[in-house]
């Protein structure tokens, strides 16, 4: 009988010694000074962006990496748009003055997601109802493509009835640090004290 009692008891012992070593284990592969390093997340980490060949409203062919050095607030949309466009353009144009001299901290870009009928020309003449600061892009349509997929930007061409058509597309303004990074967007829905409050931490970040 005390055999047996003394095998019982060597037997717990050896279970909670097993439950021990694997917890401490555990542990230090885990959180522990085995574990590995932990890797930062946040806007940054996310593939929004990239390269892209476009031309300004001036005329000039520009790349993703003219516009290194400062952070960028990015907009796609088109000069034909009846609500969405003109809305954000005028409220971009609000935050440029709101934020007094950071604006030229951050370069403010509208990109056409409508090649046949946004040229350089028709971007200027559009433009001009807005900031002065505000950057027209247009392209070809697989330039556009290409930029518009880069950012995730959904876009498509919609006919209207008795002919025409109009284009359905995001709405967000994307934001990028001044290396070209994801850091965040602000979405038309959003307040304009949010919508502040983002753009002025992403020239603090510059």
């Amino acid at each position: 009988m005390l055999r047996i009692i003394r095998w019982v008891a060597w037997g717990a012992v050896g279970v909670v010694g097993f439950l021990l070593l694997a917890t401490t284990g555990g542990w230090l592969v885990s959180d522990g000074p085995l574990a590995p390093p932990r890797v930062a997340t946040g806007p940054q980490t996310l593939a929004i962006g990239g390269p892209f060949s476009l031309t300004d409203h001036r005329g000039r062919a520009v790349t993703e990496r003219d516009f290194r050095g400062r952070p960028m607030a990015v907009f796609f949309g088109f000069t034909y748009c009846p609500d969405v466009c003109p809305t954000t353009l005028t409220e971009m144009t609000g935050f440029i003055e709101a934020l007094g001299p950071d604006a030229d901290r951050i370069q403010w870009v509208f990109v056409s997601v409508d090649s046949e009928r946004d040229t350089p020309q028709a971007m200027a003449a559009y433009l001009e109802a807005f900031d002065r600061r505000i950057i027209g892009l247009t392209g070809t349509e697989a330039q556009i493509a290409a930029a518009a997929n880069g950012f995730r930007v959904f876009y498509r061409r919609v006919p209207l009835e008795g002919g025409g058509y109009t284009m359905d597309h995001s709405a967000s303004v994307f934001l990028l640090d001044e290396e070209g990074r994801f850091a965040g967007t602000v979405d038309h829905k959003e307040s304009e004290r949010v919508a502040l409050e983002k753009l002025r931490l992403l020239t603090r970040r510059a």
